[in-house]
């Protein structure tokens, strides 16, 4: 018990930063029904995007996060156009093996640029820490934090309120309907695409001073970012931002509280994903994928 305030704070800044990885995952299938499996990819060139902007430019990863959403955007832009359009009325299986292949494709892409050298952004911030009520608190995870809530609020407040995000919300609701209401349904899919992309760059963006930077760390991040998806329900965002800090606490309580629990932690994300599709295959808040 002695433990238990430092576990919620843990828990709690890990969980903001699962939102931020999973919500742009959420959006691209709520509106187009395709799940994007170079999503990983798009947090991978993020944290490169802060690498390479720090070094060559000495602009911190806070601050260079506008023109890294930018360029990962344009990614997107390329990805949608190119691939993604021509299977939209494809079947899932043709739309899941193209985008794997694509991830593929982006990950060798980054290796022949970046080599396969492990990388990090060292900033005043990301190792710093202190002491309050007790509680260490690592000022680089307390900043992560803080990006990830901001920006995800900021997806909700945007969806909410701009003539766009709710054109983007009407075709993710019906999609024909939207079509009779001069919504351009393929435009709204790709700026949908386009904004996920941005979102995953901004997770690898506040990630580049937390973790180690390869172009192999896309792949273990979409497996937790797709379970955080499933355990609140395809295409719902509310459930992602749900199912983000469910999964980071239990995360956590399994480093903190089970012997050895530092190595089975990695294994949670699966080990709920396969529960849930067991239990509860439609998520905490799972809404109808016929449209």
């Amino acid at each position: 018990m002695t433990l238990l305030p430092q576990f919620l704070l843990d828990a709690l800044l890990l969980g903001g930063l699962y939102c931020l990885m999973a919500v742009g995952l959420a959006l691209c299938f709520g509106v187009t029904r395709i799940i994007n499996f170079a999503h990983g990819e798009m947090i991978m060139f993020g944290a490169y995007g802060a690498f390479l902007l720090s070094v060559h430019f000495g602009i911190d990863p806070l601050l260079s996060l506008p023109l890294v959403a930018l360029g990962v955007a344009l990614i997107g832009f390329l990805v949608f156009k190119l691939c993604v359009q021509r299977v939209l009325d494809a079947p899932h299986v043709n739309q899941i093996l193209l985008l794997f292949g694509v991830g593929l494709i982006l990950q060798n892409i980054a290796v022949l640029i970046f080599t396969g050298d492990e990388r990090s952004v060292t900033t005043a911030y990301s190792l710093a820490s202190d002491q309050f009520f007790g509680m260490m608190v690592a000022y680089g995870r307390l900043i992560a934090f803080a990006v990830s809530i901001g920006l995800t609020v900021g997806l909700i407040v945007w969806l909410r309120i701009s003539e766009m995000g709710r054109a983007i919300q009407a075709v993710a609701q019906q999609r024909d309907a939207a079509k009779l209401m001069g919504i351009n349904v393929t435009a709204m899919y790709m700026v949908s695409f386009m904004v996920s992309a941005a979102l995953g760059s901004a997770t690898g963006a506040a990630m580049s001073f937390l973790l180690t930077i390869t172009p192999f760390m896309g792949f273990h991040i979409l497996i937790k970012g797709f379970a955080i998806v499933v355990l609140g329900g395809l295409g719902s965002v509310g459930g992602t931002l749900i199912a983000a800090f469910v999964l980071a606490f239990v995360e956590t309580g399994v480093s903190y509280y089970v012997p050895e629990g530092g190595g089975w932690a990695e294994g949670v994300a699966l080990a709920v994903l396969l529960m849930v599709l067991i239990l509860r295959p439609r998520g905490f808040l799972g809404q109808a994928v016929d449209n």
